[in-house]
């Protein structure tokens, strides 16, 4: 997210506000996971380039409206653009838990290491074969699934390394993806393998469990609503954004569900301060939420959208995307651990629609079926290799 990586156009400012805020609420995560407070700095040092980059959209917007009907599209590219800094603001409040020092239940860590996108630590080992090689040499989203978020290197972070980066020993890189990609890309910097999942046991859970439980199902769900957004505004679907609505009201009956079973965990709680962190991120995961339903009210209207606003989506990091399961395809009557679509394309299954129903972040189990419809996000370079999965052939569907 260098500031001079795109121009100060619309469409560059655009990307670049998406982009800033997708590494925010990663890094915020990361902060809680890790309690590490100089990587709550660091969202707060992006808030920073946050405004910065709205406030030159607002100017350069006023400036490209040369009309009554261009004002009205560029209207809504800043109705947009202020959704996406509403996200900013809740990945600040995410990462002021840990620099305000708020506790942080261990019942949460533990959990979000289990969270449908892991964030994990990674050192390159002296011996590993990933020395010497650019980020774009190992493309490590579309082989093996995973986002390098940052890298530190000596006592400073590098909050957006570029492709031409080479990685040395030492390094430490922050990266997210799903449980085996992390493994992989181990493997490929030379560390030990994590720590085996602990078999699951059946428990009897606690109240400040369910709180636990509910939050990390916010922080999933909160993650497909914002890509179920963006998807929603590339390909301006009211279909998908009747979608983003409704996870948006089933997160407020979670919300409160989630204050009611924190309440009555406060006499097994340790610290006070410790419930006072979860309603936070609580608090933080619904604001989250509002602002993919406030993203996609435009499309809910059907009002036409500036045609820049689908060109910024298509240029950032991460792109929404969506095909259809062709019969007798590879992905026909497979389940998605079958498939391994996250490590063989990079792409990251946010739901798919079987006839008039819809799965969210559906399971490794969920085997998938000729025709339906998988709406994802990724790397652009993995959407050819999805539609491959799934013997998609675009330009017979244009014929």
């Amino acid at each position: 997210m260098d500031p001079a990586r795109r121009p100060a156009t619309v469409k560059g400012l655009l990307a670049e506000i998406k982009d800033t805020s997708e590494l925010m609420v990663d890094l915020a995560y990361a902060a809680v996971f890790f309690s590490d407070v100089k990587l709550a700095q660091e969202v707060s040092r992006l808030e920073e380039r946050m405004f910065d980059y709205l406030h030159s959209l607002r100017k350069v917007s006023i400036l490209a409206a040369r009309s009554p009907e261009d004002a009205e599209h560029m209207a809504g590219v800043i109705e947009i653009a202020a959704a996406v800094e509403s996200i900013a603001d809740a990945a600040e409040d995410i990462a002021r838990v840990v620099s305000s020092g708020l506790g942080i239940v261990d019942d949460l860590r533990r959990d979000l290491r289990y969270a449908d996108e892991v964030v994990s630590r990674i050192r390159a080992r002296e011996h590993a074969d990933a020395l010497g090689s650019s980020l774009r040499e190992l493309m490590l989203p579309v082989e093996v699934g995973v986002w390098v978020i940052a890298v530190r290197r000596g006592g400073e972070w590098n909050l957006d390394p570029r492709a031409e980066y080479i990685v040395s020993a030492g390094d430490v890189l922050l990266i997210k993806g799903p449980e085996d990609g992390v493994a992989l890309a181990r493997e490929q910097m030379g560390a030990p393998p994590a720590e085996e999942r602990e078999p699951e046991t059946e428990i009897v859970l606690s109240d400040l469990d369910r709180a636990v439980d509910l939050l990390v199902e916010m922080k999933n769900s909160a993650e497909v609503a914002v890509g179920l957004a963006y998807t929603a505004l590339l390909l301006n679907d009211p279909a998908l954004a009747a979608e983003v609505s409704s996870l948006e009201e089933r997160s407020d009956a979670i919300h409160d569900e989630l204050e009611s079973w924190v309440l009555r965990s406060a006499q097994e709680a340790r610290n006070p301060d410790d419930l006072r962190g979860l309603i936070r991120l609580a608090h933080a995961s619904e604001m989250i939420f509002d602002s993919a339903r406030e993203m996609t009210r435009l499309v809910e209207k059907g009002e036409e959208l500036h045609p820049v606003i689908a060109a910024a989506l298509v240029e950032s990091d991460e792109v929404g995307y969506e095909t259809v399961v062709q019969e007798a395809s590879l992905a026909d009557l497979k389940t998605i651990k079958e498939l391994r679509i996250e490590t063989e394309t990079g792409m990251f299954v946010l739901a798919i629609q079987r006839g008039r129903r819809w799965t969210y972040r559906p399971k490794a189990t969920f085997q998938l079926e000729a025709g339906d419809r998988i709406i994802a996000i990724g790397p652009a370079e993995g959407a050819d290799e999805l539609d491959e999965l799934v013997g998609m052939r675009r330009e017979l569907a244009q014929a």
